[in-house]
């Protein structure tokens, strides 16, 4: 029976039925993976409810999609997988979403991305993000997400690229993230993170591409990060980093792109670096205090796409080999003091010429000397931006320049350039900017400039231009700003030139010859805001159609010829913001003005007969030609008078005793070995107040004195010198000789009465002082390598630093001045040289004055503006000087010298408070800058143009604070 019990088993078996057990038992595991699948589904469905309920503002559209009529997997921005169809990437890159992250987030457990950049999401960063084991990409920039990264993001195990950056998140780069052996990418940027670079980070060695610029993370860059082997990218600029760039960093040869631009890094760079990172095609180094030459390596970087190096302290002469950089595009080297002696110290420009690409070449503000490389001509013609200003260079703007056909900025001002202006500029359409100004350009303007009209500022300022002002510059419809200033151009001022209605910023015309009238198109700038058109010989009426000018917020006509009534519209009713001193032939304006009333002169007016007319000129004629041959019989023993021109006033003794009271005690304001310096109000220059300085004519060497600061201000002329307005040579009443020169009136008064003076409370901030500095800093660099000849002006000290309404210094008395490279008179080598304390160590020594000797004193200055204590003061004794009291103090007990009413200021000022570090920085400088001025070897002491250029950078540091 038992061998039949099969049989019987499969007599019984239906097909139906096992049909049936087949569908049954798959409708059972259907159903069981259904169940899985809908509870995944249903988790991650709620969870981007939950995401969408937090955003407070969808733009229209943008999550329509996101309901119950379609299947989450295809909602917008959602990417499911396609086995478990679970939500594996979230993406809604700049839908102008707002709102919060919602920490359901992290209930995506499949997810492998989230991409949110773009949108306004704010809050905290959830710390479930955590839960995202899965996770590879987490983009959240650009949002304005806040408070500090979760430290335990390091749970996403799987993260390989991490992007927070352009956020508002606070505190340090979390330690945990060194936990992500997987992450390649991180973007930190411009967030407000701070605590350093943790040189755990150096733990991630699959590391790529990483950037935390602008953020403010302080410290030195770890040594650590030399194990990222991988690293292509290393971005933090503007991170406050200090300390040398270790040199791990130089051997990750992969390394492609570098930026540490405006940090505090120091040291040098490798002189192997060219070798060590040859992949190199972006270097940003600027804005750091590096030092040392620039290694010649450089050259085997044939990659090199940008290397910005400007405004460090590297130095010495540039050997690079630019020709072998053939795809460099920016070259930006300025503010450093790079240069040399040598003959061929610019040659490295004639290995550029092969840099086809090249579009910016910076090399401003160095200490470049030599001949200007005729081989600029040959540069690229893709160059958009040649700055080679503030130097030293010579020679002619090349005539081939005309095939720089890409420029559009061209900066060439503060050097020593002569010649003319080449008329092939006018080739240049694309310039935009030119600066030839402080240069030794002679002959005219060419007509060739109209041609440029792309031109927006031409600024061709302090140089020997002559002729006229081309009426082509009517075709720079593009024009803002115009520096035609301290030139010898005459003739009248174009029409066409005033119907530029772009010009809005400024148009510069002083210190020129320019004659005939007003025309008065001049109101057809009515955007203009700066007009200057003193120290000429224009005259006639002020056209009323000034006053449409009602962009202006500053206009000078002083000095000049004109004539007839005020106007009292525009510009003109407001006594601060125009000046007409030196025309005295006007009348009306406001009664502040204290002019005379225009109908009281017409009053007095009377009409005569044609012939009495004809006799009177006559006569005056004849008057005129006796007077003037005795004048010049009389001139032999005035030589005074030779530095007057037709635009200085003509004063007599009779005149300045009245303009000071009988020269009267109460308006003494200044005394000294040559001279006695009086207060007065001068009636023939409309009652202004000037100061006048009479010399002591019976003291030896007063009458040499006189005769030197006669020829210094016939040959010199600045923003930051004192203004002559007039001399006097003559005899007073009791037949003596009488001499004294007319100065503009300081009304702050001398620097050495706010610094000493027991009856002024008035402090100086420290950004007052920068700017006082940087001001006498000015007036030096201008005498001594911007003029022909040189003057050194023998006798820098505070109470000959002058100080305007507006607290702009002003360098004055050149009674002691010598020109050098002259045999006259002023080089003798016997005399007075300098003040006790002030002069130069060898001067002693019985060496000829210097302008280097100028700097030693200009140094001392500053020491004595920082300290408050005077180079004379009785402490400074048996060989201790106000120098060594202030050397010794560097680097680290500066403020241990510093006069205490300058701390004071920002102790009062709690936005100072918080920026005590960059306060110390400036005070340290700017002891600094005085200490390398006032060394005891004229070769050890700091270049001229080089203080010019680091209190220029302290200056800037505190306008930012």
């Amino acid at each position: 029976m038992n061998s039949k019990k099969p049989i019987l088993c499969l007599s019984s078996f239906s097909p139906i039925r096992f049909l049936f057990y087949v569908i049954v038992i798959f409708l059972i595991i259907f159903s069981i993976n259904s169940a899985s699948c809908d509870g995944g589904n249903e988790t991650d469905y709620q969870a981007l409810l939950k995401i969408k309920s937090m955003i407070t503002q969808p733009p229209y559209g943008a999550l329509s999609s996101w309901n119950n009529s379609l299947h989450l997997c295809e909602w917008s921005g959602v990417t499911c997988g396609k086995r478990h169809r679970r939500v594996t990437s979230l993406a809604l890159d700049s839908l102008g979403l707002e709102g919060f992250l919602s920490p359901h987030v992290g209930n995506l457990s499949f997810l492998r991305e989230l991409s949110l950049p773009n949108n306004n999401f704010q809050g905290v960063i959830p710390s479930e993000l955590g839960r995202l084991s899965r996770l590879r990409f987490l983009y959240l920039n650009e949002n304005k997400l806040n408070g500090a990264i979760p430290g335990n993001i390091s749970s996403c195990s799987k993260l390989e690229e991490l992007d927070l950056s352009e956020n508002r998140l606070v505190g340090g780069i979390p330690k945990e993230i060194s936990f992500l052996s997987k992450l390649i990418f991180v973007s930190l940027e411009d967030n407000n993170l701070t605590g350093g670079i943790t040189p755990f980070l150096g733990n991630i060695t699959s590391m790529e591409e990483f950037s935390a610029v602008g953020n403010s993370l302080g410290g030195s860059i770890p040594d650590t990060l030399g194990h990222w082997k991988n690293l292509k990218t290393f971005y933090c600029s503007h991170c406050k980093l200090y300390g040398t760039i270790p040199h791990s960093l130089y051997n990750l040869s992969l390394l492609t792109e570098i930026s540490l631009a405006d940090n505090q890094l120091t040291g040098s760079l490798p002189t192997a670096i060219g070798t060590m990172l040859p992949n190199l095609v972006l270097v940003q180094l600027w804005g750091n205090q590096l030092t040392g030459p620039l290694p010649p390596s450089i050259s085997n970087c044939s990659r090199l796409l940008g290397l910005e190096l400007l405004e460090n302290n590297f130095s010495g002469k540039l050997t690079i080999d630019f020709a072998k950089l053939r795809d460099i595009s920016f070259l930006s080297l300025g503010s450093n003091t790079f240069g040399s002696k040598e003959a061929d110290a610019m040659k490295f420009i004639d290995t550029l010429k092969n840099c086809t690409k090249l579009e910016i070449l910076d090399l401003g503000y160095c200490a470049f000397k030599g001949l200007l490389p005729r081989s600029i001509g040959n540069l690229s013609n893709q160059l958009q931006h040649l700055h080679l200003g503030e130097n030293q260079l010579h020679g002619n703007l090349p005539i081939s320049i005309d095939n720089l056909v890409g420029l559009t900025s061209l900066h060439v001002g503060g050097n020593q350039l002569t010649g003319n202006i080449p008329s092939t500029i006018g080739k240049l359409q694309k310039l935009q900017v030119v600066f030839l100004y402080k240069n030794q350009l002679s002959g005219t303007i060419p007509d060739a400039i109209g041609n440029l009209s792309s031109l927006i500022t031409l600024d061709l300022f302090s140089n020997m231009l002559e002729g006229v002002i081309p009426s082509s510059m009517g075709n720079c419809h593009r024009l803002l700003e115009l520096y035609l200033n301290d030139n010898k151009l005459n003739g009248r001022i174009p029409t066409r030139l005033l119907q530029l209605s772009s010009l809005s910023k400024v148009l510069n015309l002083s210190q020129n010859n320019l004659f005939g009238s007003l025309p008065t198109e001049v109101g057809y700038l009515n955007k203009l805001t700066t007009l200057d058109l003193s120290y000429n010989n224009i005259s006639g009426n002020i056209p009323s159609s000034l006053g449409d000018c009602v962009g202006l917020s500053k206009l000078s006509l002083k000095a000049n010829l004109f004539q007839g009534e005020v106007p009292t519209l525009g510009v003109f009713a407001n006594e601060s913001a125009f000046s007409v001193l030196g025309n005295s032939k006007l009348c009306g304006g406001f009664v502040d003005f204290v002019l005379p009333k225009c109908n009281e002169i017409k009053k007095h007016k009377k009409k005569f007969p044609l012939f009495v007319i004809v006799i009177l000129i006559a006569f005056t004629f004849l008057a005129i030609m006796c007077l003037a041959y005795a004048w010049c019989k009389k001139s032999r023993r005035q030589l005074s008078q030779s530095l007057m021109t037709d635009r200085f006033l003509k004063v007599s003794y009779n005149q300045l005793l009245k303009a000071t009271n009988g020269f009267s005690e109460a308006n003494l304001i200044g005394n000294g070995g040559f001279s006695s310096i009086y207060k007065g109000i001068l009636d023939e220059d409309n009652g202004r107040f000037v100061a006048v300085k009479v010399l002591h004519l019976q003291n030896q060497g007063a009458q040499r004195s006189f005769m030197r600061e006669c020829e210094a201000w016939r040959n010199i002329r600045h923003r930051n010198l004192l203004r002559i307005i007039t001399s006097c040579s003559s005899i007073d009443f009791q037949g003596n000789d009488f001499k004294a020169l007319v100065y503009e009136f300081m009304s702050k008064g001398s620097l050495h009465d706010w610094l000493h003076s027991s009856e002024g409370t008035s402090r100086l901030s420290l950004l007052q002082i920068a700017n006082i500095l940087i001001d006498v800093a000015s007036a030096l660099d201008y005498i001594h390598n911007h003029c022909l000849p040189t003057v050194v002006h023998g006798d820098l000290k505070p109470r000959n630093i002058l100080l305007d309404d507006d607290m702009v210094a002003h360098v004055g008395d050149f009674g002691l001045a010598r020109f050098l490279g002259t045999t006259s008179y002023q080089n003798s080598s016997t005399g007075i040289r300098g003040t006790i304390g002030y002069a130069a160590p060898e001067y002693g020594l019985g060496n000829e004055m210097t302008s280097s000797g100028d700097v030693y004193s200009f140094g001392i200055l500053i020491l004595e503006v920082m300290t408050k204590k005077n180079p004379s003061d009785d402490i400074f004794n048996e060989g201790f000087s106000l120098h060594k009291f202030a050397s010794m103090a560097l680097p680290d007990h500066v403020t241990d010298i510093i006069d205490v009413n300058i701390l004071n200021i920002y102790q009062e000022d709690e936005n100072t408070m918080q920026n005590a570090m960059k306060i110390n920085e400036c005070l340290a400088s700017t002891v600094k800058i005085g200490v390398s001025c006032s060394m005891d070897s004229p070769q050890q002491r700091m270049d001229i143009k080089t203080v010019v250029r680091e209190l220029q950078h302290i200056r800037n540091t505190l306008q930012n604070i």
